[in-house]
């Protein structure tokens, strides 16, 4: 396949990671793609502090430089589960990503894992509610995503996502349990679903390897 016909994603890591730390843990599923898509990855703006013995949802504790999409209080705390008002630093990140379709881009489509693939859904959302506010997206890969709840990303979920999207969660994720991943589904139009007996990762050996080609042979069908 000649570079010209590869899918360009723009990948968004989880919580507690960044840009490159991400690209790291993501390499058996680079090497299965490789054939049909050019992965650029970029960091969240906004810095995490410290982990707390407490804190849920990381999903790099190891990193120094960790970042996050958005808050889900104003002391620069994310829960996953938290029901607030907050979103702090979504708006900051979603200039991010704005700025990355326009200084790295043109992307067909998006890759989110956990917190970032949360932030994928958004961008969805948005796209369906405000395109002229949103980055084209023609296609979306989210893995251990969730529904916000956050009360200002309500609205972001009121129209049904039509683009393709593929969902991609573990019978055994312990940090975001499958039951809300598959909360997240009744948004889109006929999502595919790759469920996968792991924890919190993205799974890249052989079952799943058929379901990533056909996904991204067809986005290749649909962009030609």
């Amino acid at each position: 396949m000649s570079s010209n016909q590869l899918l360009r994603i723009l990948c968004i890591h989880g919580y507690r990671q960044n840009e490159q730390s991400f690209r790291e843990r993501t390499g058996a599923f680079r090497k299965l793609t490789k054939k049909y898509a050019e992965l650029v990855f970029i960091t969240a703006p906004n810095v995490v502090p410290p982990l707390e013995s407490l804190e849920e949802n990381s999903t790099d504790t190891k990193n120094d430089d960790q970042r996050g999409w958005w808050f889900s209080r104003s002391d620069d705390y994310f829960r996953a589960q938290d029901e607030t008002d907050c979103c702090k630093g979504y708006e900051e990140s979603l200039d991010v990503i704005k700025k990355a379709f326009i200084s790295q881009g043109p992307f067909d489509g998006v890759l989110g894992f956990s917190q970032g693939a949360a932030m994928v859904s958004l961008l969805c959302g948005l796209q369906e509610l405000e395109p002229e506010a949103c980055p084209k997206i023609s296609f979306a890969i989210m893995v251990a995503s969730f529904k916000s709840r956050s009360i200002p990303h309500c609205k972001l979920y009121e129209k049904k996502v039509t683009i393709p999207t593929l969902h991609v969660f573990g019978d055994t994720d312990k940090v975001i349990p499958k039951e809300m991943s598959e909360e997240l589904l009744v948004h889109y139009e006929n999502p595919v679903i790759l469920e996968h007996p792991g924890g919190h990762f993205i799974p890249a050996s052989s079952p799943q390897k058929k379901v990533y080609v056909d996904f991204l042979e067809r986005m290749i069908e649909n962009k030609t």
